[in-house]
């Protein structure tokens, strides 16, 4: 224990010399939660709501669908691109509904829930439209080679808007579970407030995990960009973890038992892999009497000690600064979605007055909920650059998002088109910040050293995703609530 704590304190300690300036006292995470939710909105696809608080942005996508005659208006862009990507954009849904649900208390402390939930609907509306034929679900809308050599506000787009679906012969089972595993978690978020969507989007679920499970198969299509490199049983146990949970059917209980990989170990979660989060979720059951899933807690625990400093079967790396590293490009997706982790299993093993065993190093529920708010405060400006990776966060913070709207003047401002090239000449190479501020956007990060260079051109440290926020929306809720408490200001 005493080892395990001298480890958290060197990482922690804010004694550090060189240009790490350490600041004092909390950071304001009701703000910070606020703003991870607003940048959603900028993701947003389709007509635009009277609500929209992104006032930069406009409608786009509003004919999607229409090459084959569906309507696929709606939905999000995953990034800073305009392509909309059904497998990351149901993870971001999932994630964001989880969140939701498990810290649904504290975002309606933080005068957010509404808007936690009004992001969520924004994704299951789409997904209604995408999955309206049984066994069939249209899964990404948009080229996303000739949007990628393309500049454009996503309002002036006109690179071919491709459609591209899965259905019993041409199967994509984790698109399809993943999708299901949203509307499931879903429908318990709009059980109360809206108990018939919440019935519909539990049916779409059960129809689509069907769909996935009977004809099995990956889905290639959306490569190179979301290649499922995990195959598909984990996403198949997920949505049958969600329908669980949503339905207490045990129909899903079975499933989760006859189908379960109790060997997954894994030190990451992600659009892809989604082992950790089950194995997190179906513990979070097991403790609450669910003994038909006791299997998953060990794995569940085997990963919170892959990431704790002073865990003598630690995995994963951290940058000199003490943020978890997993590889290049956007590596702040898997710090946020660890934390968010770290955040439930803190709170899980804090009810039931356990501490969780590495090896023989112990580690109290604090000492793990303690290292999530390290990555989160890393994030929010409490590292060697003094630098907030959460755009508008701060007085310091990226100020060249990877991002076409945000890159382009606002076409509200701008009215006239502005086609590729220009968008690549006078917008995308022009070392300037945005004219758009992208409020809430976690960028890709620092490198694996701490270093971070402000230039959209560094795609890989400064394009945001819907991803790298949505598991972000919880840990701030939580750290909100904390603080609140501790300070009395609730």
């Amino acid at each position: 224990m005493a080892k395990a704590m001298e480890a958290l304190l060197a990482v922690v300690l804010l004694l550090f010399c060189g240009e790490w300036q350490v600041l004092r006292g909390e950071f304001d995470y009701r703000d910070a939660l606020s703003k991870s939710i607003l940048f959603l909105e900028a993701q947003r696809s389709g007509k635009l709501p009277q609500s929209q608080r992104v006032k930069w942005r406009g409608d786009s996508g509003l004919t999607d669908g229409k090459l084959q005659n569906v309507d696929l208006a709606g939905g999000y862009y995953d990034a800073g691109d305009n392509v909309k990507y059904g497998l990351p954009m149901a993870f971001t849904i999932t994630t964001l509904a989880w969140g939701t649900l498990d810290y649904g208390k504290e975002l309606k402390a933080a005068g957010e829930i509404q808007n936690a939930r009004d992001a969520i609907r924004w994704g299951t509306d789409y997904f209604l439209k995408a999955s309206a034929t049984p066994n069939e679900l249209w899964v990404q809308v948009g080229d996303p080679q000739a949007d990628h050599n393309c500049w454009e506000r996503p309002e002036d787009m006109d690179t071919p808007r491709s459609l591209y679906k899965i259905d019993k012969d041409t199967p994509g089972s984790e698109i399809a579970a993943e999708t299901a595993a949203a509307l499931a978690a879903s429908s318990i978020v709009f059980r109360f407030t809206n108990p018939r969507y919440s019935h519909l989007l539990l049916q779409r679920s059960q129809s689509l995990f069907s769909f996935a499970d009977r004809y099995k198969g990956t889905y290639g299509g959306e490569c190179p960009f979301y290649c499922s490199v995990s195959g598909y049983n984990d996403e198949l146990l997920w949505a049958a973890s969600w329908l669980y949970r949503a339905t207490k059917s045990s129909y899903y209980s079975n499933y989760i038992i006859q189908h379960d990989d109790v060997k997954a170990y894994v030190n990451e979660f992600n659009w892809d892999l989604k082992y950790a989060g089950i194995q997190v979720l179906l513990t979070d059951l097991y403790f609450q009497g669910e003994a038909q899933f006791s299997a998953y807690r060990s794995n569940a625990e085997r990963f919170v000690c892959s990431l704790l400093p002073g865990s003598p079967i630690r995995s994963v790396k951290t940058t000199p600064g003490g943020l978890l590293y997993v590889r290049d490009g956007a590596n702040t997706q898997y710090v946020t979605s660890a934390a968010f982790l770290m955040a439930r299993y803190s709170d899980l093993l804090s009810a039931k007055k356990r501490t969780l065993s590495c090896g023989n190093t112990l580690f109290k529920p604090n000492d793990v909920m303690g290292f999530a708010k390290l990555q989160i405060d890393y994030l929010l400006g409490r590292n060697p650059l003094g630098i907030s990776y959460m755009v508008g966060y701060g007085s310091k913070y990226p100020r060249q998002p990877h991002h076409r709207g945000a890159s382009v003047v606002s076409i509200h401002q701008q009215p006239r088109k502005i086609k590729c090239i220009e968008g690549f000449m006078n917008w995308f190479h022009k070392d300037s910040s945005n004219p758009n501020t992208l409020i809430g956007a976690i960028v890709g990060g620092p490198d694996k050293y701490d270093r971070f260079v402000d230039l959209r051109t560094k795609s890989s440290m400064l394009e945001p995703t819907t991803y790298i926020n949505s598991p972000l929306v919880g840990v701030l809720a939580k750290l909100y609530r904390m603080t609140c408490k501790t300070n009395r200001q609730c």
